[in-house]
């Protein structure tokens, strides 16, 4: 058992040596050999990697940021934050109201509306020059995916149907699209 591993260690020394010694001696008058690259990452792929300033704010701290008055009155907190399409901050999601975030209601403030500042190295200050009943008043900021199916949108198929039967054609005489029930 040990012969047969003691003899292929002894290839492999050979078989290294044997490679170095073939690189020692190499044509002299030829090219230089020049290391090998990978073809993809060439300087102009590679990122850039940035390290985290002081003066930075990160999202995930402005997320749930307390949001005070000039009176230093708490009248909500950062929701979201909505981005343009340069990725630059456009405008803050605020949640105003509600009771642990039943009855909630979002308003979108302009990002010049919040002032944020550093109290100290981990603590942020929001702070926005009006009081709850304005913020409330606002107009409510819906998602675009939750935003609700518009009124007259459903008219154009609004003819006698009967939805209890899916699978039977309506009384124009096409056939419904819907998929069989299993």
């Amino acid at each position: 058992m040990s012969r047969p591993l003691l003899a292929a260690a002894f290839l492999l020394v050979a078989g290294a040596s044997a490679g170095l010694a073939q690189d020692a001696s190499g044509p002299k008058n030829g090219p230089t050999p020049v290391p090998g690259t990978p073809a993809t990452l060439n300087n102009d792929l590679r990122p850039t990697f940035v390290a985290q300033e002081p003066s930075d704010l990160m999202a995930s701290k402005m997320i749930g940021q307390s949001i005070v008055n000039g009176a230093n009155e708490s009248i909500g907190s950062v929701a979201d934050i909505v981005l343009g399409p340069d990725l630059a901050v456009k405008s803050y999601v605020v949640g105003v109201g509600g009771f642990l975030g039943l009855g909630t209601k979002y308003v979108s403030v302009a990002k010049e509306a919040l002032q944020v500042t550093r109290v100290d190295d981990k603590t942020l200050k929001a702070v926005i020059n009006t009081d709850k009943d304005q913020l409330r008043a606002a107009p409510e900021y819906v998602y675009l995916g939750q935003q609700p199916a518009k009124a007259d949108a459903p008219k154009a198929g609004a003819q006698a149907t009967d939805t209890s039967k899916p699978d039977v054609p309506a009384a124009t005489g096409t056939t419904t699209t819907q998929p069989a029930q299993q």
